[in-house]
């Protein structure tokens, strides 16, 4: 063996430099001494010298500060998607956040009569705040969207047909695919129409003894236009009373006010859905409604009372940290305060005029330019719909794509987007909290 090799130093040598230097969980330091020696041992094969004890400890110290840090972190959206499903779509209102801090913090009555003494349901948390809100008999909060969309059809078209128009069979992330989950389901697949134009003729000419239900979903996260065709709800609910059969509404956005209030197209509400006939609509709670993920149905009384005694519906059930969250949710809507209170309306309703001074303290701290730019809504949420903003537009001598890994180094990382060989930030998803942190982070490392 080389002598080099014999020169680095042992795990035991390299523990001690470490227990010198701080107190670290036992296993998590001999990891990362393990990992330094091996970097080094790979560096005397590569011909260098072998590191001494020291510069080892450093980096198994290093090492060992990013094997302490959550892995769940916190970052600074300035991609100026509001709903940016990779960075967790929503986040909660301050009202939401206590809420869950004092369901985490204490015992609650989850499951628990306080009056009666006796035992309770968990559903029975969400039932009332969500017939408010949508206006349905009665409502079931389940683990997320979809979750309830594989319930719907499991409980009521098991072994049957449902029919879906072949425009709205569609992959909407992560390659979930709604043909999948019927499969999963155990309903049969029926596909109408084409990619561009269903009519309701198809839905009638499509429907058989067999029939148990038909699917709408709504293109959440795309968008058809030119020569398209697609049924009013209203008609398809018609055909489903006059044969018999259940109509469901996969809303996805789970939304609850008029968009157009906040200079963006209109985009369906879950009443808007109830009252054109649907017998069970299902929506997201972590989209446009602005709360945790969830999956909410909501509807005709008996079906949705069916769904919660169903044996599925424990293993689908939501805990009492997201009950809290979503009740809270639900509160600003009841109190009218969404506006104010919950964050994805609060960004929305931003006006541009705004955001300029934001987005120009940013730009000047790096040497950049303030540009004319759209945030979007994101998540599988009104496609295409967005709002006029500013954004500091920033250009590094070494590229775009490496300022953007920089910003993202920070601590809270900063997530920005590149367009056109410049890195962007939009304030419209950044809180003004981290204004000082996005600041100083580009003065860092543009500062001129």
């Amino acid at each position: 063996m080389s002598s080099t090799f014999r020169d680095i130093p042992s795990v035991e040598a390299v523990l001690s430099e470490l227990r010198d230097n701080g107190s670290w969980p036992h296993a998590l330091a001999v990891e990362a001494a393990r990992t330094a020696i091996e970097h080094a041992r790979e560096a005397v094969r590569a011909g260098e010298a072998a590191p001494d004890v020291a510069a080892i400890s450093a980096e198994a110290g290093a090492i060992l500060q990013e094997l302490a840090r959550p892995s769940l972190r916190r970052v600074v959206n300035a991609t100026g998607v509001i709903l940016q499903t990779n960075l967790g779509r929503a986040p909660l209102s301050e009202r939401a956040m206590t809420a869950m801090g004092e369901a985490a913090r204490d015992y609650t009555n989850l499951e628990f009569d306080v009056e009666g003494g006796s035992r309770g349901s968990r559903h029975e948390h969400v039932r009332d705040l969500l017939r408010r809100t949508t206006g349905a008999d009665d409502g079931l909060a389940v683990n997320n969207n979809a979750a309830a969309l594989l319930m719907a059809l499991h409980v009521f078209a098991q072994g049957r047909e449902v029919i879906v128009s072949r425009g709205e069979a569609v992959e909407i992330g992560g390659r979930f695919r709604i043909p999948d989950v019927l499969r999963e389901s155990g309903a049969r697949l029926v596909e109408v129409g084409t990619t561009n134009r269903t009519y309701v003729e198809d839905y009638a000419n499509a429907i058989t003894e067999d029939t148990a239900a038909i699917l709408r979903v709504h293109r959440s996260n795309f968008q058809v236009t030119g020569f398209t065709a697609r049924p009013e709800l209203g008609e398809l609910a018609a055909l489903a009373r006059e044969h018999g059969i259940l109509l469901l509404d996969d809303l996805g956005s789970g939304c609850l006010v008029e968009t157009a209030d906040y200079g963006i197209e209109h985009e369906p509400t879950v009443r808007e859905s109830l009252d054109g006939g649907a017998e069970l609509t299902l929506f997201s709670g972590d989209k446009l409604l602005g709360g945790p993920q969830a999956g909410l149905i909501v509807g005709r009384g008996e079906l949705v009372e069916t769904l919660r005694r169903h044996p599925l519906a424990r293993a689908l059930r939501v805990d009492k940290l997201t009950i809290a969250a979503l009740n809270a949710t639900l509160m600003a809507y009841v109190s009218g305060t969404e506006r104010e209170e919950i964050p994805v309306w609060s960004m929305l309703a931003l006006e541009r005029e705004q955001l300029e001074p934001r987005a120009r303290v940013w730009a000047e701290a790096g040497g950049g330019r303030v540009v004319e730019s759209r945030s979007m809504i994101g998540g599988g949420s009104a496609p295409g719909a967005g709002r006029p903003t500013w954004c500091a537009a920033l250009g590094a001598e070494r590229g775009a794509e490496w300022l953007a890994g920089a910003l993202r180094e920070a601590d809270p990382a900063i997530i920005a987007r590149v367009e056109a060989g410049e890195t962007l930030l939009d304030p419209r998803t950044v809180a003004e909290r981290d204004d000082g942190h996005v600041s100083a982070t580009i003065t860092a490392l543009l500062g001129r």
